[in-house]
């Protein structure tokens, strides 16, 4: 009876100890926090509030589990049930520091992401940045949850005996795993060449399979365009790797628009390039930095005149060249009937017999 009461009393005092120790844990880590948010809030320090905002949960892991690692070899209990709890807490201090570890990348990334709007008209370095540092975060994701795995594994002797058989036969295995892994290695591949080389950027206006839209989404493994009538064209990230496409706000947004007339030969150009001056200039949608009116071809029936309009990013430039278009047409209805195209035709009369 009395190694029962012992043994009773041991596992309360081992309870109690290993409980105090994540209640004293859970106590550090709200004063720490709460003193953080107060030093935070009173200097107006953004950075500081963002960072004790995402960074609290985490924090409520690690202290406690930390606490429990320093008590458990002062509780009475058994070489085995220690190692047990032991064992436990350091798989989840693992899980908690990666945790911790992806939450500070998403404040980086919220940070840059406030620093450097896209909701301006010159976001060209804006939209640089955030391209590059969402591939990289996800890269980067993707790798501490792979080590903190890897990490968590290896501190089992059985799967830590079959990880070294494994590396001792690394040249098959690898061989086998590069080969079933390839689509995968040559989109994070991809990735890390598009955060470095930027042929796309977030918010980019580009053609893809024929389709005309921009770079919602990029992905570790795809890219998200969102075509003008609002459908998503999913590519994966080799695709711009491999394949030509084209981007309208590589170097800038701003763009030269064309518009196409077809009229008669007795059409008076100059009145026509004089018109198209007074159109752009009533325009907001015109940057004011390009303008021309030529004629760019003279087929058997009618002239070709070309107008060129310029804006500052490709959905004002869609819009002025239909603009332009509908107020030149407007004009020469008004003004010009008889210069829109026509059909000639001679009726010769033949005398009666």
């Amino acid at each position: 009876m009395l190694i029962l009461v012992n043994s009773w009393q041991g596992w309360l005092a081992s309870a109690a100890l290993i409980g105090g120790a994540v209640f004293l844990g859970l106590i550090v880590q709200a004063a720490v926090y709460a003193a953080l948010g107060r030093i935070t809030q009173r200097t107006g320090n953004r950075l500081g509030q963002v960072f004790v905002r995402r960074t609290f949960g985490p924090a409520r892991l690690i202290l406690p589990l930390l606490a429990v690692l320093a008590a458990v070899p002062a509780a009475p209990i058994s070489t085995k049930l220690e190692h047990f709890l032991r064992h436990g807490a350091v798989l989840a201090l693992m899980g908690a520091c990666a945790w911790w570890a992806i939450r500070f990348l998403d404040l980086v990334e919220t940070l840059i992401t406030i620093k450097y709007r896209t909701d301006v008209t010159d976001n060209l370095r804006a939209r640089k940045i955030q391209t590059q540092m969402q591939v990289l975060r996800r890269i980067v994701v993707a790798g501490i949850v792979v080590l903190a795995a890897a990490a968590m594994l290896m501190t089992f002797p059985s799967i830590r005996q079959i990880g070294l058989s494994l590396f001792a036969s690394a040249g098959l295995a690898g061989l086998v795993v590069a080969m079933a892994a390839r689509p995968a290695l040559s989109n994070w591949i991809a990735g890390l060449q598009i955060a470095l080389t930027e042929p796309i950027r977030m918010d980019d206006v580009v053609i893809v399979e024929g389709e005309w839209g921009w770079i919602e989404e990029i992905t570790t493994t795809y890219v998200v365009v969102r075509i003008w009538d609002l459908r998503r064209l999913v590519v994966p990230l080799s695709y711009f790797m491999e394949k030509p496409f084209q981007n309208w706000t590589r170097h800038s947004a701003d763009l030269i628009g064309s518009v196409f007339l077809y009229t008669d030969y007795g059409v008076p150009v100059e009145e026509i390039r004089q018109e198209l001056q007074k159109i752009l200039q009533s325009s907001p949608l015109w940057d004011g930095k390009v303008w021309n009116l030529q004629v760019t071809d003279a087929t058997e029936r009618t002239l070709q005149l070309r107008a060129l309009v310029s804006a500052c990013d490709s959905s004002r430039t869609w819009d002025l060249r239909c603009y332009v278009r509908e107020k030149l047409i407007e004009f020469l209805q008004r003004r010009y009937p008889k210069s829109l195209p026509r059909s000639r035709a001679e009726i010769e009369m033949q005398p009666a017999s």
